[in-house]
């Protein structure tokens, strides 16, 4: 079964992705990570790039399960100035 998530790119991300957000579909019981790895396959992303993670607003690990209509944020640790 597949689940469908809504995924929002933040900051210098934003610019790496060229977008700042997105609807993905993956299987369900897919990790926070699993969705990353699909996501940023050919993408051109700075070496060592750090970032975090929240779902449905709430900071999260990269192994923490996603459900179908969750939120999934990503945004490297500092944001704004």
């Amino acid at each position: 079964m597949t689940i469908s998530v809504k995924v929002r790119y933040f900051a210098s991300l934003r610019e790496c992705m060229g977008r700042g957000e997105e609807e993905a579909r993956l299987e369900e019981g897919s990790s926070v990570l699993q969705l990353w790895q699909r996501l940023a396959a050919g993408q051109e992303l700075p070496p060592g790039q750090e970032f975090l993670a929240a779902v449905n607003r709430e900071h999260v690990g990269m192994q923490a399960r996603l459900q179908d209509g969750d939120e999934v944020a990503f945004f490297p640790p500092v944001t704004g100035g």
